[in-house]
């Protein structure tokens, strides 16, 4: 079931001068985002994601379109009645946004307080959030004196202090180092795992979605360009620009220039083995080159794991008669996809065979 809709969402500004074109930051997009989902959208910067995000929350009107969140159109409804869904809404940043002249107690009863909860319930809530996020001995601490992953879970505890349906991560992560990060993805998964909390994590970092993410929403130009699945887009992507953001954490087949210096490192024919969960294992394609007699070494790519799921691509310099080469890769053909590279004079058109 979804808890977020948006069907034909655009949202357009001014031009900032008196005969400048609007701007568009999202065009007609649609997507659901089905209960319990840690759902990633991506982009680079510009692409329209925290545009899309300030939709959700009614933070700004749609232009376009309808946005259904938990069940409420909220593209129908006046400023009172948005104060409610909001209600319902969690939100952590990149640059955290507690305030300073208030303890780690404090920030996170802020929102209790708003909402008009007893002294009483503050504090249990409170308390109870602090033990969640590991902070029961930062209470008193303000923030200044906190680290940056230990104010982001100040921001985690504050956001899901009502008890929201729905957790927006707006690169809440960015201004973090890759062990902070680490602790303060498992720290969302907790949320999503334990308390069912629906998350919608926006994001420019590939390596956040594949940690956390169980599907994504590509974004450029304001337009989502491709969704699905975290491994199916990751594994398998079918847009340029879901490639691009894909290669930046996971080696895909090696483009001219890297091809060229492999050639200038090994003999040999490059060929690219590309994996998927359930295709032909890694050892089975070593075992085939073996058993024909050829020689061979692993010159680039990997192998990654989504959740249990393994996909990635290996690229082999292979030695041996061509013609046992040419049967080898028949053989390993029939389950397992194989790209052999183009040799150097084609390199300049970027072609393989």
């Amino acid at each position: 079931m979804a808890i977020v809709s948006l069907h034909g969402v655009t949202k357009t500004y001014p031009g900032r001068g008196r005969d400048s074109a609007e701007v568009t930051a999202v065009d007609d997009v649609t997507l659901e985002i089905e209960q319990g989902d840690v759902f990633g959208i991506i982009g680079y910067s510009g692409a329209g994601k925290s545009t899309l995000v300030r939709l959700i929350n009614a933070l700004e009107p749609a232009t376009a379109g309808r946005i259904v969140v938990d069940g409420v159109d909220i593209t129908l409804l006046r400023e009172r009645r948005l104060r409610a869904v909001r209600g319902g809404i969690g939100m952590i940043f990149q640059q955290f946004n507690l305030f300073s002249s208030r303890t780690v107690r404090a920030n996170i009863a802020y929102p209790l307080k708003l909402a008009g909860w007893s002294k009483a319930d503050i504090d249990e809530r409170v308390s109870e959030l602090l033990r969640f996020v590991g902070l029961s001995d930062k209470a008193r601490a303000y923030p200044e004196q906190l680290s940056g992953g230990q104010k982001q879970r100040v921001g985690i505890a504050r956001a899901l202090a009502t008890r929201p349906a729905i957790l927006l991560a707006d690169e809440a992560t960015s201004a973090l180092d890759p062990q902070t990060t680490h602790e303060v993805l498992e720290l969302l998964g907790r949320v999503n795992r334990e308390q069912g909390v629906t998350i919608v994590v926006i994001t420019h970092e590939m390596d956040v979605i594949q940690t956390i993410a169980t599907k994504v929403a590509v974004m450029e130009g304001g337009r989502v360009i491709e969704q699905g699945e975290v491994f199916e887009v990751f594994s398998r992507p079918q847009n340029p620009a879901s490639q691009r953001f894909v290669g930046t954490v996971i080696k895909g087949i090696p483009s001219p220039a890297e091809r060229a210096a492999l050639r200038a490192r090994h003999d040999g024919r490059l060929v690219t083995f590309s994996f998927r969960d359930g295709d032909s294992s890694q050892a089975q394609v070593f075992l085939d080159l073996a058993k024909a007699g050829l020689d061979f070494e692993l010159v680039y790519g990997g192998i990654n794991d989504i959740r249990g799921r393994a996909f990635g691509h290996l690229t082999l310099a292979i030695r041996g008669a061509d013609a046992d080469v040419d049967a080898a890769l028949r053989t390993i053909g029939v389950h397992a996809d194989v790209t052999e590279l183009a040799d150097d004079a084609d390199l300049a058109n970027g072609e393989v065979r």
